[in-house]
């Protein structure tokens, strides 16, 4: 077997995205031999109790954690987006990380977060941060990672997954040498969305009805396969 850990994994509570429970995802991820997994939703911890009762059950260690969406207020440009996950290592770290959650909810609609990267340095201490690369990281991406890696009070890495899509080895490549510009080694994830190959046909429906669009009609907004599930190790 094969050590491995899942760092990248969206529940339902990723509302419209993911397409399993997190028991769910727990049970599988133990059945595969994981020897962890962190629960990673998309700005917010609602599935964390869930996960962690399922977890006590199997046996399974949890890892708390969030993925942060940032940039996406009104006044923030585009170039200020980035996506991290963010992993708590102690109490008063999750604690820094429920309060910063807060911030973004309460300065937002209902439904959204608005957090900037700022907002996160002030809550960083005690956290581990895993950047996610859009598809086209540029080199004005790959600077403003840099930097924030520099400023970030702990440590900071770079996610790079098997996305089965025919460039996986020319987007590897350039994520390595991303990683090694910006001092943020490579952190292997499967940007899991559902605990089985099974669930795509409803993770399609959900992508369907978060983009107000019919199958038909969904086209790219849909994953390219049915590959985003947990997976052996040695996978």
């Amino acid at each position: 077997m094969t050590g491995y850990a899942e760092l990248q994994v969206s529940s339902n509570f990723s509302f419209l995205r993911g397409a399993s429970h997190p028991q769910e995802l727990v049970a599988g991820a133990a059945a595969l031999g994981h020897a962890a997994l962190a629960l990673t939703d998309r700005n917010t911890l609602a599935g964390i109790v869930r996960g962690h009762a399922a977890a006590k059950q199997c046996g399974l260690k949890l890892v708390v954690g969030a993925r942060l969406d940032l940039g996406l207020g009104p006044d923030e440009p585009d170039d200020e987006r980035m996506s991290l996950l963010c992993l708590p290592r102690d109490r008063a770290a999750y604690g820094r990380l429920a309060r910063l959650l807060t911030l973004g909810k309460r300065r937002a609609p209902k439904g959204e977060c608005w957090l900037t990267r700022q907002d996160l340095l002030a809550h960083g201490e005690g956290q581990i941060l895993v950047a996610l690369a859009p598809d086209e990281a540029d080199e004005a991406w790959g600077a403003a990672l840099r930097a924030f890696a520099k400023r970030a009070p702990g440590p900071c890495y770079l996610a790079a997954s098997h996305l089965y899509r025919g460039d996986d080895q020319r987007r590897w490549v350039r994520l390595a040498a991303l990683a090694a510009r910006c001092r943020t080694p490579l952190v292997a994830t499967n940007d899991v969305h559902a605990h089985a190959p099974a669930r795509r046909p409803l993770q399609d429906v959900l992508t369907c009805i978060r983009e107000h669009c019919t199958i038909d009609e969904a086209g790219w907004r849909l994953f390219a396969n049915a590959e985003r599930h947990l997976k052996p190790g040695a996978e």
